[in-house]
């Protein structure tokens, strides 16, 4: 069985283009709530907690309703291609209402681009194990977040560039150049990768059957046969229980990190960037031997590896909140390996539960856990910082080592390959 690289390039291009957003709400939106709009870090905690808001009631339905759609460009695809157009269109609105100092111009372009990404994130996560044999997806999802690293790193790449230092910079340029960026990413996916193909080819070299045209609708029972058996249900209880706390721990720090930059290191303009760029660089190298070294010693095992690296450098970031050190950039590499080991093999887990007629469903599921996560951290940490910056850090190491607790009770979803010897290892088809 062997995973076909250049596919699962082209389908990580919807995930590039979901990572290239985020990276520039989750660095910009926060120092536009503050610095032009002069919004408390709990105030600010609150609107960085509305796209999780949407996502946690959102992805789980958009991705069952995938799971039920049926057209000639595939089940995932529809919502790909809708998202990301009515995403072009909100993301301008956000620069704007920075420029113009308009608070409701910002909000409703927030909001709007938070409705269009909620509407296809699950869809095009769900997309790669649509196309992706079971044993292959730790090597697919290793490729799909290096696709998305890659966005991360770009866009970061142009904060750094295109954000001036100064009282009230000018984002639209950074906003444009997102949008462009966006469109062009699932263009390129739409016209070289037919979904029905693809997923027909999946199921022929995996003996699945196709999926029932019907699935049970948002909030139905499911039917028997889609119930797991008790330990595999408790399994996925702590395996969710941990995806939440280790979001709990990661997204305060990379979503407070420019303010946190800029007020106990003086880093101005888009210097912070910099910092993350070493962090996605990091994953970026190790994305790949992940999908190795999980085949070898297992997901979980693999999982523990990295919560132990994102711990560490987590905790190391307590000693140096006084002052900024190159220090910071071994840290942080240390952060970006640690979070690739995680985030490799977590969603791969998940969907092992699940059966090929509702891998929507559990990227739901997946979801609803990270955003409630979401939801929750951006304005508990806030409130920690309007006390003293100092706490961000001990606050995410201590969510981090909380998901390695919940991680040991995770009995399944550890799906291991059989071994293979010499060249076969890497044995793998690029058409």
């Amino acid at each position: 069985m062997k995973l076909n690289n250049k596919q699962t390039v082209l389908v990580g291009l919807a995930f590039m283009s979901i990572s290239a957003f985020w990276q520039v709400y989750d660095g910009i939106i926060p120092l536009i709530l503050k610095n032009t709009f002069g919004i408390s870090n709990t105030a600010s905690g609150a609107v960085m907690a509305l796209d999780n808001v949407l996502a946690l009631f959102l992805l789980p339905v958009f991705g069952s309703l995938s799971d039920r759609t049926h057209t000639r460009i595939g089940r995932r695809m529809p919502y790909i291609l809708a998202g990301t157009a009515a995403a072009a269109v909100a993301i301008v609105l956000i620069p704007l209402g920075d420029r113009l100092y308009s608070l409701p111009l910002l909000v409703v372009g927030l909001g709007l681009a938070l409705l269009a990404m909620s509407s296809y994130r699950s869809p095009a996560v769900a997309l790669m194990p649509d196309v992706t044999p079971k044993p292959l997806r730790s090597k697919g999802n290793a490729i799909i977040n290096l696709m998305g690293a890659v966005g991360g790193i770009l866009m970061l790449l142009a904060i750094k560039l295109l954000v001036p230092k100064g009282e009230h910079p000018n984002y639209l340029p950074l906003f444009l150049l997102l949008d462009v960026f966006m469109v062009a990413c699932v263009a390129v996916l739409f016209f070289t990768v037919s979904e029905p193909r693809a997923a027909q080819r999946m199921r022929e070299v995996s003996g699945e059957e196709e999926p029932a045209a019907q699935q049970p609708a948002p909030g139905e029972a499911p039917a028997a046969a889609d119930r797991l058996p008790r330990p595999v249900f408790r399994s996925l209880c702590f395996l969710l229980a941990s995806i939440f706390l280790w979001f709990m721990g990661y997204n305060a720090i990379t979503t407070a990190f420019s303010k946190y930059a800029e007020h106990m290191w003086g880093l101005e303009g888009g210097d912070y960037a910099l910092v993350l760029m070493v962090a996605q660089a990091a994953a970026i190298v190790a994305f790949l031997p992940v999908g190795i070294i999980a085949g070898k010693i297992g997901r979980k095992r693999t999982i523990q590896l990295g919560i132990c690296l994102l711990a560490v450098a987590f905790g190391s970031g307590i000693f140096f909140s006084d002052r900024f050190t190159w220090l910071m950039f071994v840290f942080f590499s240390l952060a970006g390996v640690g979070w690739a080991f995680i985030n490799v093999n977590s969603y791969p887990m998940v969907v092992e539960m699940s059966q090929g007629s509702n891998v929507g469903r559990y990227t739901g599921y997946y979801y609803t856990f990270s955003m409630a996560a979401q939801i929750i951290t951006p304005i508990l940490s806030g409130a920690l910082l309007d006390v003293s910056y100092r706490l961000l850090f001990p606050y995410g190491t201590f969510f981090v080592v909380l998901s390695f607790v919940t991680m040991l009770f995770v009995r399944h979803g550890d799906n291991r390959p059989a071994a293979r010897k010499g060249l076969e290892a890497f044995d793998v088809d690029d058409g």
